[in-house]
């Protein structure tokens, strides 16, 4: 018998904001939910329904899914799908899928990906479909844009967008087809921040942030165990190069284990150009206190400049990429 221990959990009370996401005028909460993560837990999914539930309840109104994520997609489908009316849902596609043979980025693969996703999560129309990190010549072909437009035109979707960084999501928020951009925003990451918010401003392009925790940069090396070398090993390393400290930043005392991802989510949650930054956590204290950063507001202006310099004190030349 496989038991539930966290199934029941605590009701989050939470005064949540929204920004408007861009030109699709919707409202959207600052913090959204990534279902990555949710899909590995196999038998234990019940536990991070539980969690989401608890977060829409919260006022989390954007959950966060690709194609390519294992399970994920399944996953809203079998524990979220009788809220649809609760959400909005961002899915990604064009990278393989097991149940279909044509190439990456083809017109058949996005058809067949999009049908996918609406039959995984039970539901007739997606609120946003992404173009998943595909390359800027395969953007710049037009092709797989075209497709998804072509799903948004038959009700299938209804705003276009790309999940990517540096050069090519500055592109793909030219576009007039896009609507949304996901891209790498916190505080070891920062390129995107000046390569691609300008343009999503510049033709009201929606936000989302990913990562906005920094992979727990500030964690020791230990603590990753195997996830350490391939995930979290870049944000490592570019958060003890910039060499700042929570007391340098103006918060003093306490567990600065605890401290820097309060001031992690406010940093990318200061630039209004971000309509929302998504979370993955299934650990339902960690969603709560999470929710609750929310409510302080925006770092301080000289915090962010702190952040800032010494990002690019760190990296003078500028060759740190975002990392999709």
């Amino acid at each position: 018998m496989v038991h539930f221990p966290l199934l029941i959990v605590p009701a989050y009370h939470i005064d949540m904001q929204t920004r408007t996401f861009g030109k699709t005028n919707l409202q959207v909460s600052e913090l959204g939910f990534g279902a990555a993560p949710a899909a590995f837990l196999g038998t234990e999914g019940v536990v991070a329904a539980a969690l989401v539930n608890a977060m829409l309840d919260a006022g989390v109104n954007l959950l966060d899914t690709a194609a390519m994520y294992p399970g994920s997609e399944a996953f809203i489908g079998e524990h979220l799908s009788h809220r649809r009316k609760d959400y909005i849902l961002v899915s990604k596609c064009g990278q393989k899928i097991p149940e279909n043979s044509a190439a990456a980025w083809s017109r058949e693969l996005i058809a067949a990906s999009v049908d996918r996703a609406l039959r995984l999560m039970k539901t007739d129309a997606l609120d946003v479909m992404l173009l998943h990190s595909c390359d800027l010549p395969t953007l710049q072909k037009g092709e797989a844009i075209d497709e998804l437009a072509k799903a948004r035109d038959a009700g299938k979707i209804k705003f276009v967008g790309y999940s990517g960084d540096n050069e090519t999501a500055a592109f793909a928020a030219t576009l007039p087809d896009v609507a949304v951009i996901e891209t790498s925003i916190n505080i070891v990451d920062q390129i995107n921040i000046d390569k691609v918010l300008p343009a999503a401003k510049a033709n009201n392009v929606g936000v989302i942030a990913k990562r906005p925790i920094a992979n727990a940069a500030w964690r020791p090396k230990e603590s990753f165990k195997s996830i350490y070398t391939n995930y979290a090993k870049p944000y490592i390393e570019r958060f003890g190069k910039m060499g700042l400290t929570t007391q340098q930043l103006g918060f003093p005392g306490g567990d600065a284990q605890k401290i820097w991802p309060e001031i992690a989510i406010r940093f990318t949650l200061s630039f209004p150009e971000v309509s929302t930054a998504i979370i993955g956590t299934t650990n339902p204290d960690n969603a709560r206190v999470n929710l609750g950063y929310t409510e302080r507001g925006p770092l301080p202006q000289n915090v962010i400049d702190q952040l800032r310099q010494a990002f690019r004190n760190a990296d003078p030349e500028a060759k740190w990429p975002g990392l999709t």
